[in-house]
């Protein structure tokens, strides 16, 4: 069975290409600047990104990338310069990316997953009402005693109704409760 090269889809943003530190992520993205400049002219065309993402198995619109691209294409330069293409990356940020964070943010994010994985006991990104009870006991509080109180609490940061609470709930309850509001 042959399969014919994917279409890029771009407005599904991907967290993956983003590493946690900031100068890793420089790095891979001067190894894609240089995996897309085909002739070492320290420049990549328009051209040279649709050869290398042809060359992974992406089909993208030639009209597109030169849409996207042209704003950060320097006057008297026939493409991207290496700051260009990061300038790139970076606006592309919130919409085909994840966002960039600020390495105080990244802390903040890896702070809150410690604290996310001492309440998820069996590691299956989710808190389940009986986990928390578990975890409440250890701490001597109360709280966890009756499961049906146990229950109130999953409820009242479950925004998906699923019962449980995933990193995500978890994230913006612990926002919520540290962040002061104005």
């Amino acid at each position: 069975m042959v399969m014919g090269p994917e279409k890029i889809a771009l407005a599904a943003p991907s967290s993956s290409f983003r590493l946690r530190c900031k100068s890793l992520n420089s790095l891979r993205l001067r190894r894609i600047f240089d995996m897309f400049d085909k002739n070492g002219d320290c420049m990549i065309t328009v051209a040279e990104i649709s050869q290398a993402l042809s060359l992974l198995g992406l089909e993208a619109d030639m009209n597109e990338l030169e849409t996207m691209t042209q704003s950060y294409i320097r006057p008297g330069n026939e493409g991207l310069t290496y700051d260009d293409f990061v300038s790139l990356h970076e606006s592309l940020g919130d919409t085909y990316f994840g966002f960039v964070q600020t390495e105080e943010e990244e802390q903040q994010e890896s702070d809150l997953w410690e604290a996310f994985k001492v309440f998820d006991e069996n590691g299956d990104g989710y808190i389940s009402a009986k986990e928390l009870q578990v975890v409440l006991g250890k701490l001597g509080l109360v709280e966890g005693n009756l499961i049906d109180n146990v229950q109130r609490m999953i409820g009242s940061v479950d925004t998906n109704h699923d019962g449980r609470v995933d990193f995500y709930e978890f994230k913006e309850m612990m926002r919520a409760t540290i962040l002061p509001t104005s």
